[in-house]
């Protein structure tokens, strides 16, 4: 299907359109764009830098991808901004790209949803089904794995990890790592229990929201040491995918955990 470009649009000749895409009033696209079939930039919306784009993406008024990164370490090198499929990215976004000292790229996966005035950026990862709620921001070299969601002006720490259906209540700054299925909330955060809702609604059977529960009750409220911790956990309950994975979610933390 014919590609789509309001007048008012400024396009570089050099950038890749796939099929299907409309480009709206007022965007202003680079040379080194690459963007996907089906892609809609609504309008005012700005991708600059070496920016790939996948599928099927909705990006609102205002969004700005691949902008240079807010390092002053950052010397103009090239660098690069990778987008996967079916993302919906709200007003006021703004994605930078990577830096030669981190990873390259910022790089944001699919089927996630950013509100306005959420903030990614450099050498950050996004993972799968992600939500940033209105003004969430990640610092730099930030890793938001499948299916968390951080809330409303909620800021994270360079080089935390927030694991997977993990929930960053609202107004909350995380210093430290989050582990995989947990609710903290606060400045600073802290562990408040699982993320009860968001596992229901992710279709977990009970049996093993209640085992998550009691590994991170051992994990959190026993007072014991990350490695005792952990012992317990693997001695005391059933191997799970779900179990092994928060384990090793913990033993490879580098900037230790959110309590």
């Amino acid at each position: 299907m014919a590609v789509q470009i309001h007048p008012s649009a400024v396009v570089d000749p050099k950038a890749q359109l796939g099929e299907d895409v409309y480009i709206g009033p007022f965007c202003l696209i680079g040379p080194e764009a690459v963007v996907g079939d089906a892609c809609r930039l609504r309008s005012h919306v700005v991708v600059q830098g070496r920016v790939t784009l996948g599928c099927r993406n909705e990006i609102y008024p205002f969004v700005t991808l691949g902008l240079e990164p807010q390092d002053l370490k950052y010397r103009g090198q090239p660098t690069a901004l990778v987008i996967g499929d079916d993302n919906l990215i709200r007003e006021y976004v703004s994605i930078h790209r990577g830096t030669p000292a981190g990873r390259g790229e910022t790089r944001i996966g699919s089927h996630n949803m950013l509100m306005a005035y959420a903030h990614v950026a450099h050498d950050c990862r996004i993972e799968d089904h992600v939500v940033l709620t209105n003004a969430a921001s990640l610092a730099g070299h930030c890793t938001v794995e499948d299916h968390a969601v951080i809330a409303a002006f909620s800021g994270v720490h360079q080089f935390c990890r927030i694991g997977r259906y993990s929930f960053v209540g609202a107004f909350t700054a995380v210093p430290q790592d989050v582990a995989p299925f947990v609710h903290v909330v606060g400045n600073r955060a802290r562990v408040y229990g699982i993320n009860a809702v968001g596992l229901k609604r992710a279709g977990f059977p009970p049996a093993t929201i209640d085992l998550i529960k009691r590994a991170v009750h051992i994990l959190f409220r026993s007072r014991l040491p990350v490695p005792d911790a952990l012992a317990r956990i693997r001695s005391e309950l059933p191997s799970s995918p779900e179990l092994d994975y928060l384990c090793r979610f913990v033993e490879t933390s580098q900037r230790g955990l959110v309590q």
